[in-house]
């Protein structure tokens, strides 16, 4: 794990990453795949500058690379991301958040399921009180239809 907070702590090696995310993001044809050139270009940085930041990326496995000739076309791999998202999710916990906003955002929760209890409770309570109208009221056409029989 530390090498690859170590490997995504370069400016350039997130740069490479963000491009190449941003390219599998806008075609699936290309399968998210970049050669060295166009990364180069986009990055304006020489060449061997982008091969070696490449080679470190490939290495911790955040890139593929698929070799065609003389030519090279990296693609982004999720699965050592997945991990970092993995160590990272109990650090932005709400108790974190609350902590960093001062705001405790569990109070929040709480008022919003009990506002929310508290309307479920009035839409039962008077779902109740109309099924017992209805319910008085059919009791009560159901004794007058009877007595009017017994006339």
């Amino acid at each position: 794990m530390a090498d690859i907070f170590g490997v995504v702590a370069d400016s350039t090696r997130r740069d490479i990453l963000r491009i190449l995310l941003e390219r599998y993001n806008q075609s699936s044809a290309s399968k998210g795949e970049l050669s060295v050139s166009d990364i180069v270009s986009s990055l304006g940085l020489s060449q061997p500058t982008v091969s070696k930041h490449l080679k470190v990326l490939r290495e911790a496995g955040l890139v593929g690379v698929r070799e065609e000739g003389q030519h090279r076309y990296y693609h982004l791999d999720y699965a050592p991301l997945e991990e970092i998202e993995d160590w990272l999710i109990p650090f932005l916990s709400i108790d974190v958040a609350t902590s960093i906003t001062g705001v405790d955002e569990t109070e929040v929760l709480k008022d919003e399921q009990r506002a929310f209890a508290a309307a479920i409770g009035k839409a039962f309570a008077d779902t109740s009180f109309q099924m017992s109208n209805v319910v008085k009221d059919s009791a009560v056409k159901k004794s007058v239809k009877k007595w009017r029989k017994n006339d």
